[in-house]
């Protein structure tokens, strides 16, 4: 998809593009700037590398306004779903304890895991899982 999107950039020319170049940004810059552990590099080289052909086609000025809307409205919705998580947390407690319970027996089991792989001889106790349990109706 970068490859399209520098593609249609380069065949566009650089008037017909400025109108389309925050929808074509958006995604170039969550990829920049994402920070998960099975990130693929060489998606973020293309990223880079076609953000670069847009500078050159565009100009600096047109580029630079229009990346700074997209960092902005992305800065926008992080800030809206950050402003719904902790309005929930208060709305409904139940299921913000329950989302809390599992990110800590997630933490557990990662520290676990994390052990097993430092210490090859060293078997962490794990929890049994009682999925039977959990489908029957117990009162």
């Amino acid at each position: 998809i970068f490859k399209f999107l520098g593609a249609i950039s380069v065949d566009l020319g650089q008037d017909r593009i400025k109108p389309y170049l925050p929808t074509i940004l958006s995604p170039l810059y969550r990829e920049l700037n994402s920070n998960y552990a099975e990130q693929d590099p060489t998606l973020k080289n293309l990223s880079q590398e076609i953000i670069e052909l847009l500078k050159k086609l565009v100009g600096l000025e047109a580029f630079s306004l229009a990346f700074s809307s997209v960092q902005k409205q992305a800065n926008q919705k992080r800030a809206m779903r950050k402003k719904q998580r902790a309005l929930q947390t208060v709305a409904n407690p139940d299921i913000a304890a329950r989302r809390k319970l599992k990110r800590h027996k997630n933490k557990a089991e990662t520290r676990k895991r994390k052990i097993e792989s430092l210490r090859p001889m060293y078997k962490a106790k794990r929890h049994r899982s009682n999925a039977l349990k959990d489908l029957a109706m117990v009162e």
